[in-house]
């Protein structure tokens, strides 16, 4: 009886702590700036949550940890059963659950998850040391991380486990079962250890095991309870709405368009904000409820981590080491004025601006972190109140308010190309006409830098050979302004955007298709996506997927080579890929030309970056060893003779790559690879 009372007035206090501590959590989240585009279409949130959390599907990226873990999950809720009988048998041991714990197919459930978890959290166990002692330091995705958190909550699972299977056979021998039993399918052989003691040395066992189950559980949720930054245990219980509160309702990653910047939980008013306006994330107090529950919700897995092609090459930045960081900041004692970004602060600028939002971490994240978010809205903080930003960007946010392109190049330039072009191109002056089906989106790329030029003739001739209507904006185009708002100047994109729509505007008129084709995947997102935000919607399409569409159609009739041999790998663009989830066409184009297609380690939604993104095309790389080095060692590795892109940047930086590693292998644009292959006559 002691031994209940004990129990009984621990759990007690211990439901206080979690009780009193979760409360102060929830008003942590309250006091997060408010974000209404969460709560949108329930029913498709419903539909993902379940998805994801009973499909793993984020998880099973990572096979047998997902599988493992699924279990542990599953085994989490499906024993609490055990624990309430346990509070029973405290008291009196013959105690079961009335209805249920006599039950067979109960008895079986219970069986079979409390050694499906045990197995289950047995192997985490082992994946994680194994990890250790194969990936030394920085290779180890738990590098940085609280592994004494995760070394509890694994010795706490071991012992739930233990307890569940001790007692199954212990309530055999209680029972006087001596051999198999249907009532204790998989436990029937630890019956056989306890049996043959007395009735009373059982029941007291009994107790005992009740007693320890209960002290184990209870001081898991007293520990829990003290640490609010232990997300490694708290993401059993916030996951859940983290996964239902995530950007998109649907179910897709958080990437893509940046999100539109909210103050107050409505968009900023650039034309007249207001004086109270918040301009991205500088202290704590600016960052959203569902930020909060991100970074709450961080189980320091270093899956975002063990991705990043920041980290990969030395850098200092870790998605995952930032999301703690502004973690153990926000959800601590800090005071809500003192600065995130800072030379000594959580987060220093160097970690900051070595984002090259790919989105590898958000596409990885198991609980739905949405990291880049978290990064732009610090940028943004740093570039609109404090003017700090690498010395690089403000040149290239001039070029792009004088020029009206990154380069500073003459904007009566942006024609040039179509001199070099022995084929007519029409270059609209008004209105589009209604002969022409697409409107070709060049980009300052795809007009100035001169590989990405290439690129533009090989695009435009294909689409004349194959009989496409199309025609140009010429130098009423400007920069969508895709560079600055991922840097963080949300005040320049806006001017940017703005001077584009109303172009495309007076350009389409009150056609209800408006088509518009682009090489450039950034074009692409901030165009298609990123504009939407101000309610212009458009038909965009990559040139990948509008050739591979006229092969498919009969329009191009690519011969391929006779050259078995030839080889040729793909680079996946981040904002091609994970960004807007386009794999195939490119794949399917190369293909029809017939070279043999070899793929890189990384390549799809695990593609590795270039290093171009996030305004990183015009920053030096001061830190580590360079990105688009460590992806281009891994395309001459696969011994291809050429490397297929479908984006100007990647354009840039592979051939920059192949030029500092001192390759021949030859790099081109999947349009170009095309173009070789076609018959010569028109």
């Amino acid at each position: 009886m002691i031994l209940a009372v004990i129990a009984y007035l621990y759990s007690a206090i211990a439901f206080a702590i979690v009780a009193i501590k979760a409360r102060e959590l929830v008003g942590i989240f309250k006091k997060g700036q408010p974000d209404p585009t969460r709560s949108e279409n329930r029913k498709a949130r419903w539909a993902n949550l379940l998805k994801e959390v009973l499909g793993h599907t984020k998880m099973t990226r990572f096979t047998g940890t997902g599988i493992a873990h699924w279990f542990v999950m599953v085994g989490f809720g499906a024993l609490l059963g055990t624990l309430i009988t346990a509070f029973g048998q405290v008291i009196d041991p013959h105690f079961y659950i009335p209805g249920i714990g006599h039950f067979a197919p109960y008895l079986w459930l219970v069986e079979a998850i409390a050694w499906l978890t045990g197995i289950g959290i047995f192997t985490l166990i082992a994946i994680r040391q194994v990890t250790r002692m194969k990936k030394k330091g920085r290779t180890s995705r738990f590098y940085g991380s609280g592994n004494w958190k995760a070394y509890y909550v694994e010795g706490t699972i071991l012992a739930i486990v233990f307890c569940v299977i001790a007692l199954r056979g212990l309530e055999g021998a209680l029972e006087g079962i001596t051999g198999w039993s249907a009532n204790y399918p998989l436990t029937s052989f630890v019956v056989e250890v306890f049996s043959g003691q007395s009735i009373s040395t059982v029941e007291n066992q009994i107790a005992l095991i009740a007693f320890l189950k209960i002290i184990v559980s209870m001081t898991w949720f007293v520990v829990i309870a003290l640490n609010l930054t232990m997300g490694v245990a708290w993401h059993r219980f916030l996951a859940f709405f983290n996964i239902y509160f995530k950007r998109n309702a649907d179910g897709r990653n958080s990437l893509g368009p940046v999100p539109e910047m909210l103050s107050h939980g409505k968009p900023i008013d650039f034309e007249d904000p207001k004086d109270d306006d918040v301009f991205g994330i500088g202290k704590s107090a600016d960052i959203t409820w569902k930020g909060l529950l991100d970074m709450a919700s961080c189980t320091e897995c270093g899956r975002c981590q063990s991705q990043c092609p920041a980290w990969h090459t030395e850098k200092p930045l870790s998605p995952k080491l930032l999301i703690m960081a502004m973690r153990d900041h926000a959800l601590t004692k800090v005071p809500s004025d003192a600065p995130i970004v800072a030379l000594d602060g959580p987060i220093t600028p160097d970690v900051l601006w070595s984002c090259t939002t790919c989105g590898a971490c958000v596409n990885e994240c198991p609980v739905d972190i949405e990291h880049t978010d978290h990064i732009i809205n610090m940028r943004r903080f740093q570039v609109l109140i404090e003017s700090e930003f690498p010395t690089e960007l403000g040149n290239t946010f001039k070029n792009l308010e004088k020029a009206g392109n990154p380069w500073g190049a003459n904007r009566a330039d942006r024609n040039a190309w179509i001199a070099e072009c022995d084929f007519p191109i029409q270059v609209l002056e008004g209105e589009i006409p209604e002969d022409v089906e697409y409107l070709f989106w060049v980009g300052c790329a795809g007009a100035y830098e001169e590989r990405a030029k290439k690129t533009t003739k090989a695009v435009a001739e294909l689409l004349y050979r194959a009989g496409v209507s199309f025609a140009v904006l010429g130098k009423r185009e400007t920069c969508t302004g895709d560079p600055a708002r991922r840097a963080g100047n949300e005040f320049l994109y806006q001017i940017l955007s703005r001077e584009n729509l109303e172009t495309l505007q007076e350009t389409f008129g009150t056609r209800g298709t408006k088509k518009v084709v682009v090489t450039c995947p950034h074009c692409f997102t901030t165009i298609g996506r990123d504009y939407a935000q101000s309610g212009f919607e458009l038909e965009m399409v990559h040139h990948t997927q509008l050739l591979n569409q006229l092969v498919r159609e009969g329009k191009l009739k690519p011969v391929p080579s006779t050259d078995h041999n030839e080889t040729i790998t793909y680079h996946d663009p981040c904002y091609l890929g994970r960004h807007n989830e386009i794999y195939q066409p490119p794949r399917e184009l190369l293909e029809a030309t017939g070279a043999q297609l070899i793929e890189m380690p990384r390549n799809k939604d695990r593609s590795f970056c270039c290093g171009a993104g996030g305004g990183r095309m015009w920053m030096e790389e001061k830190l580590g060893s360079r990105i688009n080095l460590n992806r281009v060692d891994e395309a001459i590795a696969t011994g291809a003779d050429q490397v297929a892109v479908a984006c100007p940047f990647c354009r840039v930086m592979v051939s920059d790559g192949m030029t500092g590693r001192q390759s021949e292998v030859e790099v081109l644009d999947v349009a170009q690879r095309l173009l070789k292959v076609l018959p010569t006559d028109r």
